[in-house]
């Protein structure tokens, strides 16, 4: 089953913000979450409904509706920024 990919406003901002290099690998992972939103490496962050995909030293936070087959993709950032 394919779960459709939302990404905030926010998120996307942050997306252009980024090199052209780590935008690509990280868009690539993205669209990867299209058909297995649960990828070996991801983390379920304990304090929160999120998870977490690492790509070097870069994160994406997402969350996952399997009730309506959605992935909303909540923020992307280097790793020390985007827990805040």
């Amino acid at each position: 089953m394919k779960y459709e990919i939302r990404i905030l406003h926010s998120a996307e901002k942050e997306m252009d913000k980024l090199p052209p290099a780590i935008h690509s690998r990280i868009s690539r992972r993205i669209l990867s979450l299209e058909n297995i939103p649960r990828p070996k490496g991801a983390k379920k962050l304990s304090a929160r409904d999120e998870y977490r995909l690492r790509i070097g030293n870069y994160r994406i936070l997402y969350t996952i509706s399997d009730s309506d087959s959605t992935v909303t993709i909540i923020a992307v950032g280097h790793r020390r920024d985007v827990y805040r």
